[in-house]
């Protein structure tokens, strides 16, 4: 059993592994949704990496769930979960962001191919993901109550949403992620996120107290009553609740 936390983490790493597989495997195909037809460039199989990206935050959660009923705390073990979640939250998400780029530039008129320099800011999500978690282990004991910074495992899931957004295209949502400027905003304002100031609420509350877990009620409420309206488009709506109310709500120091 006291190795259960370790292979938890390497199952994270094993599906972020995965999630890159197909990502790199997508190519783009014409999507029939609701009647209409409309092409979906560079997703066919990107989300798929979406599922794997999400199987890997579960594996994130629940070793260290493990790890605290187990009373097993080691270096190897905090290390090993960093370069896990870097895989799966930084390098899979940024090849995401990688492929809805090169989608982007490929459906302007006359495009052959898409230079490489135009795709390359995709992976400032990995690279900012990478300071992040550098910056968490040395910090961590300082942030029992909240995150310093967005974690990355919450940039990676909101952009393991995108290429399902992209395929059901919700409000036609789906069109506008095809564009490279949207594309561009998003990386610029989570790679900021992830290294900034701001207190991130953390998902399990300090006290299980009204007054202590009314954001996480909040963000889990709004995401359920918005499914109705936004169908796949919930789940970065509840990110985004999630952003807005660590702006809002003010953690206790530990």
């Amino acid at each position: 059993m006291r190795h259960l936390p370790n292979l938890l983490t390497l199952t994270n790493l094993f599906c972020g592994c995965i999630a890159i597989a197909f990502i790199l495997n997508s190519q783009p195909y014409l999507a029939n949704v609701n009647g209409m037809e409309y092409w979906v460039l560079g997703t066919e199989q990107a989300y798929l990496g979406s599922i794997f990206i999400v199987a890997a935050a579960v594996c994130d959660l629940l070793d260290g769930f493990a790890a605290r009923s187990l009373k097993i705390f080691s270096p190897i073990g905090k290390d090993l979960d960093s370069l896990a979640d870097l895989v799966s939250f930084g390098v899979a998400p940024s090849m995401i962001l990688f492929k809805m780029l090169w989608a982007s530039y490929m459906a302007q008129q006359d495009a052959l191919d898409a230079d490489m320099i135009v795709m390359a800011p995709a992976f400032l999500i990995g690279c900012f993901g990478a300071l992040r978690l550098a910056r968490f282990n040395t910090n961590a004991a300082a942030q029992k109550n909240y995150f310093n910074g967005m974690p990355i495992p919450a940039v990676g899931l909101f952009i393991a949403s995108l290429p399902l957004v992209n395929l059901y295209n919700p409000l036609n949502l789906g069109a506008v992620l095809q564009n490279k400027w949207v594309i561009y905003l998003i990386i610029g304002l989570f790679s900021w996120l992830m290294v900034s100031k701001v207190r991130f609420i953390k998902l399990l509350p300090a006290q299980w107290r009204l007054a202590e877990m009314w954001p996480q009620a909040v963000i889990i409420a709004g995401g359920l009553a918005a499914i109705p309206f936004l169908q796949v488009a919930a789940w970065p709506f509840a990110f985004i609740l999630y952003v807005l109310l660590s702006l809002i709500y003010k953690p206790k120091e530990a």
